[in-house]
């Protein structure tokens, strides 16, 4: 090992006496050299020994020499010629994968994607017509780094290059890089680029054969280095590249969609970022009807809102695209978490995905960790309510808040709060949802320490303000937010409030009640109501004076009073927009279900009634082995002596079998909502919150088909949500044809739903979508009941 530059200015090069080198780290540590050997001695007794040019051991040997405290790291570091940065990059190698870790060779990391050396010239023309790094990187199938280091090499400072001297490149080679996609022929529709799997593959023939390098490889680079070189994506032209607000499409090495091997080992290696979308035909194929929701969905914004977020969670066959589309796709089907995927067959959720199988349990859970690793869940769901606020403000001139407890089964410490459902104290988070008039969700706020809804208003509200400017809404929640003080804050801060007031003092008389009739699409409601302003106690014998509108019960005794400040709405919309906030509940029965506590009930008396038949079968039994045979020689004697426990037991038969009959009838499961105040989940916070947010999305497109078939369905109140999850949860024909895919739904139970949603197909068709990551146009339509369905594809 060569002397140190300050070592040679003081004084030569220690020899040893049998010839070799010596490096001094400190009084008690030296690096002894000689005939390739190395030594690291301490305190006169040798602790390693390896060959000169062993990385992994050097690097071994200095990490002993730090963690054992023999060294510090800055002396170590000067010892062996290198920075104090690479001794603690080795210490993060070491911890991330032990000794494996330390092995890494010289150059360039293998199986990481690299920016070629010919490509400068294109990079700066494609920076000075405005295109990003990250789209540029995209394209060429590198990192963003990769991009940026290299224009920072080339001189690039903003819109125009510095001067600096770019790499000599071959005449035409522009030319070439920016070949059209079509030069080598017409491309399959289903594909999001030209495959290359197949052109490279005759490179490396062509390569193996001659000896030589691939025509488009560096041309100082070995036959055998350009073997191991993963193939390039096919050329795009400059205008063919996407701006800034497009989704940049994926290019897959497979031709087959039902065999993506090839796609699955590029990710392995690293070379891929998410798989392309590749559609085969099908009949049938279960659950593809929730393509429907993909035009909503998208027109959401939620993958752009992804991609601008989290950016990527690395190299994988399931990239972030492919993940965010998996779970909403799962909450459309009502898949509830992962572990419901094992209830679902890979193959047939493959195919709705463009993929040749779905995600596994193991696989979805790490992209939801790593997606919580980020800790950017409020700044998604911050983006996704600015989108939501952008396409529907109208509607957010009331915001509903309501919060649920959910009880936390994990491994962190956090504060408990009180869990309804089980009547006790224990770890718990609580979730404020905001949602619109509509009573669709907007966005969640997760308490900190459980804080209550009066800690966490002003809070929710400092999130409301950027989102709808400077306009007046109305705040709707219930009992847990009654604070005057509060009230006077939110007034102060420009909001309106709706609530029910806590404890009322007296009773409103009689005689100041009225009878209004409510008219919407639901039908007419009739309420008995009485108006009037009361004064609320403020600190320092101030008052707060509020508008109080009471609903008097149909039996006449039961008062429910509201507290609102507008007084520009009716009685009877006061009242209507305050008990407008159990919308939010549908949104929970979305979330959530749990055991139906009516079974659990029938349950108990079937349990005890097989107790009872089985104690009287026992006495039937011992009085049967019992019997004087002398005195009952026959059966039927036998049977007359014993009728009354006979009787018994056929009494008990047909009590069981009732109950059986009626457990049959009743559903395992009811929404929570309609059992518990508060879902229980297993999930972390921070990954809990990237799925709510998931579903959240979800829950909007349904809500967004079921406002378009609403025109179209007369009930639409009471059914039209489930007319939307019938239809999502249907079998539909795939077929890939002229650039579209198209998604033939099986007919409904009855011709007039089957109507209302082909009618729901052509509203969705004038959209124009296309399916994320491919060109492909979706166009849907309703098979007719009596046209025989297509047969089965033998690939599928």
């Amino acid at each position: 090992m060569a002397p140190l530059p300050e070592q040679a200015v003081l004084f030569a090069s220690p020899q040893s006496d049998d010839g070799g080198t010596v490096v001094v780290v400190n009084e008690g540590c030296q690096v002894r050299s000689r005939e390739g050997r190395r030594l690291i001695v301490v305190g006169g007794t040798v602790i390693a020994q390896y060959a000169v040019g062993d990385r992994m051991s050097e690097a071994l040997a200095m990490l002993n020499l730090v963690e054992q405290g023999y060294a510090e790291q800055v002396a170590v570091a000067r010892a062996f010629g290198c920075t104090a940065r690479t001794v603690r990059r080795y210490q993060e190698r070491f911890e991330a994968g032990g000794l494996a870790a330390l092995g890494r060779g010289g150059g360039y990391p293998k199986g990481r994607a690299r920016l070629r050396s010919l490509r400068g010239r294109t990079l700066l023309r494609l920076k000075a017509e405005g295109f990003s790094n990250r789209t540029i990187a995209q394209r060429q199938g590198v990192s963003e780094k990769a991009i940026r280091k290299r224009l920072r090499r080339l001189g690039w400072r903003g819109s125009e290059p510095l001067q600096a001297e770019l790499p000599l490149e071959p005449a035409g080679s522009d030319a070439v890089e920016s070949a059209p996609l079509e030069a080598g022929g017409s491309a399959d529709p289903n594909l999001s680029a030209p495959p290359a799997a197949a052109s490279h593959q005759m490179q490396l023939e062509q390569v193996a054969a001659s000896g030589s390098a691939a025509p488009d490889a560096d041309p100082n680079m070995s036959a055998s280095a350009a073997l191991s070189q993963p193939p390039q994506a096919p050329s795009i032209p400059a205008d063919a590249l996407p701006s800034e607000a497009e989704e940049p499409l994926p290019f897959s090495f497979d031709t087959d969609p039902a065999d993506r091997r090839v796609d699955r080992l590029f990710a392995f290696l690293g070379l891929l970022d998410d798989a392309a979308p590749m559609f085969r035909a099908g009949s049938r194929v279960p659950g593809a009807g929730v393509l429907l929701a993909l035009p909503a969905l998208i027109e959401s914004g939620v993958i752009d809102v992804a991609r601008e977020i989290y950016g990527s969670i690395g190299p994988a066959f399931f990239g972030l695209r492919s993940t965010i589309v998996a779970l909403l796709l799962m909450a459309l089907l009502r898949i509830k978490r992962p572990e419901g995927l094992k209830e679902h067959p890979p193959d047939d959720l493959g195919r709705v995905l463009g993929l040749d199988r779905a995600p596994e349990v193991k696989t979805l859970r790490r992209k939801l960790n790593r997606l919580a690793a980020l800790g950017r869940a409020t700044e998604f769901g911050r983006a996704l309510a600015q989108r939501r606020v952008a396409s529907r403000g109208k509607a957010l001139g009331f915001l509903y808040v309501d919060g649920h407890v959910r009880a936390y089964h994990g491994k962190h410490t956090i504060p408990k709060a009180h869990v309804a459902r089980m009547r006790i104290s224990m770890p718990a988070t609580t979730d404020y949802w905001v949602g619109d008039a509509a009573g669709d969700p907007l966005f969640l706020v997760t308490a900190e320490a459980n804080a209550g809804l009066v800690a966490m208003l002003p809070r929710i509200l400092a999130e409301v303000r950027p989102l709808i400017g400077e306009r007046r809404v109305t705040v709707v929640f219930d009992r847990g937010g009654w604070s005057p003080k509060l009230f006077q804050q939110i007034l102060a801060a420009g909001f309106d409030i709706l609530t029910y007031r806590k404890d009322p003092q007296r009773r409103v008389p009689r005689r100041l009640f009225q009878t209004y009739k409510s008219n919407s699409e639901g039908g007419s409601k009739s309420y008995i109501l009485a108006d009037q302003d009361v004064r609320l106690r403020l600190p320092r014998r101030k008052q707060l004076t509020l508008r109080q509108v009471t609903r008097l019960a149909d039996d006449g005794r039961h008062q429910t009073p509201i507290i609102t400040s507008r007084r520009d709405l009716s009685p009877v919309e006061v009242a209507t927009r305050m008990f407008d906030r159990w919308h939010q509940e549908t949104l929970f029965k979305y979330l959530r279900e749990v055991p139906n506590p009516v079974r659990r009930d029938i349950d108990n008396q079937i349990r005890e009634a097989r107790a009872s038949l089985s104690e009287l079968q026992a006495e039937y039994g011992l009085a049967a082995l019992n019997n004087p045979e002398q005195a009952r020689r026959t059966i039927r004697g036998f049977k007359i002596a014993h009728g009354k426990i006979g009787r018994a037991i056929r009494l008990a038969l047909e009590q069981l079998a009732s109950l059986e009959a009626r457990r049959a009838k009743i559903p395992t499961h009811l929404p929570v909502q309609r059992v518990v105040p508060g879902p229980i989940v297993m999930l972390a916070p921070e990954r809990q919150h990237v799925a709510s947010l998931v579903r959240m999305v979800a829950y909007q497109a349904e809500s967004d088909l079921v406002r378009l078939v609403a025109p179209h369905y007369r009930r639409v109140e009471d059914e039209g949500r489930t007319l939307i999850q019938n239809a999502l949860a249907s079998s539909a024909d795939i077929e890939v044809a002229d650039r579209e895919l198209r998604v033939h739904l099986t007919p409904l139970s009855s011709p007039h739903r089957t109507a209302a949603i082909a009618t729901l197909c052509e509203r969705l068709n004038a959209a124009a979508v296309v399916f994320p990551g491919t060109r492909l146009r979706l166009r849907f339509s309703v098979a007719s009941p009596t046209e025989p369905p297509p047969e089965p594809d033998s690939s599928g």
